[in-house]
């Protein structure tokens, strides 16, 4: 397999695409797509992506890293936790998430 070039990006200089309190930023890194997801305070997936998405809930997976705050998620079948700032995450589809506390929840995904 042919090496291919570094590549870097920044993405505190791409304009956030937002959804009621629901703010994403993404780079694309040749076929890798990088996206830094801020659920501010009173965030809430069924609340401000819900009809954005069109589905009951978010249906897709996420393998994340928790920057900051903390983000509590449910999923489908009642299954429950609290994911905070340091914590690697898998979040398997079939969920809705919110932030806790009174700071926003930033993670990379």
């Amino acid at each position: 397999m042919a090496l291919r070039s570094m590549q870097k990006a920044n993405l505190d200089e791409v304009k956030p695409d937002v959804h009621g309190l629901i703010s994403k930023q993404s780079v694309m890194l040749d076929t890798l797509t990088v996206t830094k997801v801020t659920f501010h305070p009173g965030a809430k997936w069924s609340q401000d992506l819900k009809e954005y998405a069109g589905t009951d809930s978010c249906l897709l997976p996420h393998v994340a890293y928790i920057l900051q705050g903390a983000i509590e998620t449910v999923m489908d079948d009642g299954a429950r936790e609290i994911f905070r700032k340091g914590d690697v995450i898998m979040v398997p589809p079939g969920h809705d998430a919110w932030a806790v506390g009174d700071e926003p929840c930033v993670f990379i995904q």
